[in-house]
């Protein structure tokens, strides 16, 4: 028996529950459901970790140095899971060609949530030294793997399988994953921040979140794997519409697509945690205001941003994705002009900012994920749209409290301001080299037309 033969992989198990349930068409709506409840559960582990990095870690991590370079630190190390998650795209992509979609969903959605956990259980600085540090550094990247490894290419199914006049509705059903995951560890978090006193809060308290996100990550991985043994997901396999590829074959034939592909989404991962994470590191550094009553707040504003969310599909489907991504970065141009004036004012301007922000980034991003994933040809999509995510996360989002917080606690909000507008120039330029054209009711890539990057026969989405 060859080595090969003795690993087991998930392709005959896969097989097997197909066959239990050739009767069964998946709908839209149920392969949505599974969608929002697979990114609720990546957006709450990585939430989790983005206010921990606020609330806990400068004082359990880095005691040896003042809260706001404490703080700074935290982001440092937040920053690494957006460095790994590409690799771990590549590295999960291998396995998925290897042993089967089934092993390579398992294996990142348990890693997922056992790095969340595993820091709940983190001695702090004062009892290890700096090997706290370094656990937590190793859990951040291993989040940021996981992460890579958890595309499962369901969005995409769910694109092909929706109704033609009503792409942009389903499109923006995977992003309700980001308010509700914000939803749930902030309201985990301000509940034992208000009801627990800040000794108690920093010795167990702030674990509780972490050590819930295995669980959480299980349930999420059953209803992903519900839906990779169905007839729909195998079929686009093979039709190779959601089939991983060599990342190099994939740069070497479309990879201009990668590039713009990471840059469409950029207003809206700019301003993604800088109503998300970074206000609540400014107010609770540089203000009276307490941390649980801004995270009543900033629960309100995930309420805002979801219905936002489902608004942009509505707009979506009447005026086209192209425009409402180019109408949404010059609101955040304008946005971004009055950010000083918004969080650094009284609790009335901080709080107009979270509404207003979370407002903007729904529209955004709502149709932001996958915004160009029907430029690449089919045998490259699955790859493709991965990897241009994972760059649009690295760029516009990985660095953005580290870097929004440095630049404010030395020269001013204003260099907030410029953070968000470059992000919604990047966005405006990426849109005039991108087409967003529409082919995914076609099973087979129609052939490419000289000169353009469009391909012959996709209608084009206005």
């Amino acid at each position: 028996m060859s080595v090969n033969d003795s690993v087991s992989t998930s392709t005959q198990l896969e097989r097997d529950a197909r066959l239990v349930s050739t009767d069964h068409k998946v709908a839209p709506e149920e392969i949505a459901l599974g969608v929002v409840i697979g990114r609720s559960a990546e957006f709450f582990d990585f939430f989790v970790y983005g206010i921990g990095s606020v609330l806990v870690f400068p004082h359990v991590f880095f005691p040896f140095v003042d809260p706001l370079t404490g703080t700074l630190y935290s982001f440092m190390v937040f920053s690494l899971a957006f460095i790994a998650r590409p690799i771990g795209s590549m590295i999960f992509m291998t396995v998925d060609r290897l042993y089967g979609r089934g092993v390579k969903l398992t294996a990142a959605m348990l890693l997922l949530g056992f790095s969340t956990a595993v820091i709940s259980f983190l001695p702090g600085y004062e009892q290890i030294g700096a090997a706290s540090i370094f656990l937590l550094g190793v859990c951040r990247v291993s989040q940021g793997l996981a992460l890579g490894g958890a595309w499962d290419g369901l969005a995409s199914l769910l694109s092909l399988n929706a109704p033609r006049n009503r792409r942009g509705w389903y499109a923006m059903m995977p992003q309700l994953g980001a308010p509700f995951g914000f939803l749930l560890a902030n309201g985990l978090f301000a509940y034992f921040v208000i009801n627990l006193s800040e000794e108690d809060f920093l010795s167990w308290g702030w674990r509780f979140p972490f050590y819930v996100a295995f669980t959480i990550n299980v349930v999420a991985l059953f209803a992903r794997l519900r839906l990779v043994v169905t007839d729909e997901f195998v079929k686009q396999l093979e039709t190779r519409e959601l089939e991983p590829t060599s990342v190099a074959d994939m740069f070497a034939a479309q990879g201009k697509f990668v590039l713009i592909g990471a840059f469409v989404p950029l207003a809206s991962f700019a301003l993604f945690h800088l109503v998300t994470i970074f206000p609540l590191s400014w107010v609770t550094l540089f203000s009276d205001r307490s941390a649980g009553s801004f995270l009543l707040v900033q629960c309100a504003g995930a309420v805002v941003g979801a219905v936002a969310i489902v608004l942009s599909g509505l707009i979506a489907d009447r005026i086209g994705r192209r425009p409402l991504l180019a109408i949404s970065a010059g609101l955040i141009a304008l946005f971004s002009a009055v950010t000083p004036f918004l969080l650094g004012g009284n609790s009335f301007g901080q709080t107009a900012f979270i509404v207003l922000g979370f407002g903007l980034l729904g529209l955004s991003f709502g149709q932001a994920a996958g915004a160009v994933s029907s430029n690449f040809a089919s045998q490259y999509r699955y790859t493709g749209a991965a990897l241009s995510s994972d760059l649009s996360w690295l760029t516009g989002a990985g660095f953005a409290p580290l870097v929004a917080l440095g630049l404010s606690s030395n020269f001013g909000l204003g260099w907030v301001s410029v953070y968000l507008l470059s992000g919604a120039v990047c966005t405006l330029a990426a849109l005039l080299f991108n087409k967003l054209e529409i082919h995914e009711g076609s099973s087979k890539p129609p052939a490419p037309v000289a000169g353009s990057g469009s391909r012959a026969g996709a209608p084009v989405h206005r």
